[in-house]
């Protein structure tokens, strides 16, 4: 039987090419989104959980492709200490699939009442979030019935590219906002290719059934799809894992990794962190663990003891397709666990916290 999270999960090539046109075929969104940045010098990121990891994404992406700082807020900065801070300078960008989550809301409340611009990414369009954000970036990934957020997140990144787009084009490089939009218009194809061909999910899922210890890595670009997947993997097949940076799996825990453990390192196939991910592929292998890579160059396809392919696509957007493999991973693994990824025990759609 189909589960709802495979169904949606397949329906990220529509999803993607829906949002990505819906929000780029609207020049006026991206000139809005320019205007909030005249006069600003950073964004502010404000997420919980699968959001968070995109927003993960966006920073890293802003400012190595924008020159324009990024963050993560602290949503209990808002909703508990209420501090007062001036955020005259700042883009605060309200990242919530259901546009519904209490504490975002309130904390996008409480940032424009601090001189915050205002910059929704949501797949609710007549949500609070939506409502009362000065610009917001609607996805179109349509109703999302299964807990483990799949096409919401894929087209969460897509509002992400988007902001690097506008902070581009304001700051006058209109030469490589254009080439973020090819490359962007390239991502619906690539979904469909990964999904299609399904290379190296069986084997995947094989491994990550037979270790009880998994860690999951990446670093740069690729860092919110590695928190992504050790958070589908734990919340959905109810295994703990932990999601490092490679620099912070270096810097002690690699202590820890050796024969019993399955390691999932995320790799982009170009950029800057290719070879160093090569390198950690072997030490990780090296030091007895079974290594699954995802995405990577050919070099780094055989370093790894396990390989699931990943897009076709340049460093910077590589994210908005390479964690769905992971997806048809999780689901299935948490099947043969006999577990139902639809609705993983204790978890909700809308996140309510104590705000």
């Amino acid at each position: 039987m189909t589960t709802q999270m495979a169904r949606e999960t397949a329906e990220q090539p529509e999803s993607l090419q829906h949002t990505i046109e819906a929000l780029l075929d609207t020049p006026e969104t991206l000139d809005a989104l320019g205007a909030l940045f005249t006069g600003r010098r950073r964004v502010l990121f404000a997420a919980r959980g699968t959001s968070d990891n995109a927003a993960v994404y966006g920073r890293y992406l802003l400012e190595t492709q924008a020159g324009v700082l990024g963050g993560l807020a602290s949503p209990s900065v808002a909703t508990h200490y209420r501090a007062d801070l001036d955020l005259r300078d700042t883009v605060l960008v309200s990242v919530s699939q259901s546009g519904r989550t209490e504490e975002i809301v309130e904390t996008q409340r409480w940032g424009r009442g601090r001189g915050a611009a205002t910059v929704a990414i949501t797949n609710g369009a007549d949500s609070p979030l939506a409502q009362e954000a000065d610009v917001a970036l609607v996805t179109q990934a349509g109703d999302e019935l299964a807990v483990p957020a799949t096409k919401s997140y894929t087209a969460q990144l897509v509002g992400m590219v988007l902001l690097s787009m506008a902070a581009l084009r304001q700051n006058g490089d209109l030469a490589a906002a254009a080439a973020l939009e090819d490359q962007l218009r390239r991502a619906p194809a690539q979904a469909a290719r990964i999904l299609q061909a399904r290379a190296g999910v069986d084997l995947a899922v094989e491994t990550l059934g037979s270790h009880t210890t998994t860690v999951v890595t990446g670093r740069g670009l690729l860092m919110g799809t590695a928190l992504e997947t050790a958070l589908k993997i734990e919340e959905t097949c109810l295994r703990p894992v932990r999601g490092y940076s490679y620099a912070d799996l270096r810097h002690g825990p690699i202590a820890a990794v050796g024969e019993g453990v399955a390691a999932v390192v995320h790799a982009a196939a170009d950029g800057p962190l290719s070879t160093p991910m090569v390198q950690l592929a072997q030490d990780l292998a090296d030091r007895g663990a079974t290594v699954i890579g995802v995405g990577g160059s050919a070099e780094f396809q055989r370093a790894v003891g396990v390989h699931v392919p990943g897009a076709e696509l340049p460093e910077t957007l590589a994210p908005l397709v390479n964690i769905i493999p992971m997806q048809l991973v999780v689901e299935q693994l948490s099947r043969s666990l006999g577990l139902s990824p639809d609705a993983p025990q204790g978890l909700a759609k809308v996140t309510r916290t104590d705000a």
